[in-house]
């Protein structure tokens, strides 16, 4: 299962692989990349080359022939994929000032995808503080039956192309609607808007749920609300105070995303601001070797605007103490008792962003849970099991199925 020696960038090129079994991906084309990227030597700056030009050739038009819808728009949605690996890495490489073109080239492939598709997602923009939120509602035809609906929301550094791997497709198939969107420290709102983190993710979603609640094509018994990665922490703090989300899938359960930083990371932050400054920036940021920085950078953006700014400057953020204490305020440990609707936890073996958390989360819902862990034993192991979003996405609608058939 090895791509790449280092595990992040495995990790990431995992995801692209799997995403083939949704065409959100094409095998053949992410082996060619990994094999010429591990040629050109491993790094940030070659794999968001490698990653990037690929996307660029599949938003043009394919040799040899006029590309009909289907292979337009399908093209369009692997440029996504391609185009959401290269930022991945961007801010290591040696041009982090093009994140956000680099980030309006993937949204671009995405909304292309989107008119293409038959029919197309109704978009929208739902208000939500000063930042509207970006929303893509698919529907298996443009009927006006009710149906069941799901709201998919997507971790600390995903893209939209994910939530097509991770349940648009398994939606459509089964007669369902899906919601796609973007939320503060996610796409568009941070790229562009430059809307970082909230805790209080029941502020975005129950806009999502008004305006689903409001059409005719919704039956508003029958929404979910599933959180992949560290939305996994993000939909069961919204479910907690929103009681018209019917069923809940955690994927993985987070009870803490502070708690997947290493104990090394956590050790800097103390109650004094100033204080753990001067840790970091006197005592840790001169020992930090670039790929490590550049993971810092990236995992920090999401909340802190001058984190995000300074990394595209080719800088690393001064302050730690504000991000740190942001990411420290999304514990839901003292909410999840709150949560009253079924709800479904996912864990993975090898799980490694937030291991334990699953069961700990499990172990402390009152409301009728389930827990399913994903395993080695069908290739479904790792964070999110980015080998097997297939597997993934049967597990989690069997289970909605079932506990929304009766509501």
């Amino acid at each position: 299962m090895t791509l790449f020696k280092d595990p992040g960038f495995n990790f990431n090129g995992l995801l692209a692989l799997g995403a083939s079994g949704y065409g959100a991906g094409e095998v053949g084309e992410v082996l060619t990349a990994v094999n010429a990227i591990n040629k050109a030597g491993l790094s940030a700056q070659t794999y968001t080359e490698t990653f990037k030009n690929l996307g660029d050739q599949l938003m043009e038009a394919p040799q040899g022939s006029k590309p009909g819808t289907e292979t337009t728009r399908f093209r369009a949605l692997r440029a996504a994929q391609y185009y959401g690996q290269a930022l991945f890495f961007v801010l290591g490489s040696d041009d982090p000032g093009s994140e956000e073109q680099l980030y309006k080239a993937g949204r671009g492939a995405w909304d292309k995808f989107c008119k293409l598709c038959d029919p197309a997602p109704v978009t929208a923009n739902i208000p939500y503080g000063k930042t509207p939120l970006p929303v893509w509602f698919f529907r298996p035809d443009d009927s006006v039956e009710r149906r069941p609906t799901v709201i998919l929301t997507n971790g600390s550094d995903g893209q939209n192309v994910d939530m097509w791997t991770y349940g648009v497709a398994a939606a459509l198939e089964r007669g369902w609607n899906a919601l796609v969107y973007d939320g503060p420290g996610q796409g568009q709102l941070l790229y562009v808007n430059q809307v970082v983190f909230t805790p209080h993710w029941e502020t975005v979603v129950t806009p999502l749920v008004n305006w689903l609640a409001a059409r005719s094509d919704v039956d508003s018994g029958k929404i979910a609300l599933t959180g992949l990665s560290m939305a996994g922490n993000l939909a069961p703090r919204a479910a907690a105070f929103e009681s018209r989300i019917a069923a809940l899938v955690a994927m993985p359960g987070v009870l803490a995303p502070w708690l997947g930083f290493p104990p090394e990371v956590r050790e800097i932050l103390t109650p004094d601001k100033e204080e753990t400054n001067n840790i970091w920036n006197k005592e840790v940021v001169p020992e930090l070797p670039p790929p490590a920085a550049a993971t810092m950078k990236k995992r920090i953006e999401p909340f802190s605007v001058p984190a995000m700014l300074e990394a595209r400057e080719g800088k690393m953020f001064s302050d730690f103490y504000t991000p740190a204490k942001l990411i420290e305020s999304l514990d839901i440990t003292n909410v999840v008792g709150r949560i009253k609707m079924p709800t479904l936890v996912l864990d993975y073996d090898y799980e490694q962003f937030y291991p334990g958390q699953p069961r700990q989360m499990f172990d402390k819902l009152t409301a009728p849970k389930d827990y399913v862990k994903l395993t080695t034993a069908t290739g479904a192991q790792l964070h999110c099991s980015p080998m097997a979003p297939q597997q993934h996405c049967e597990v989690v609608f069997d289970w909605l199925q079932e506990k929304l058939s009766g509501s």
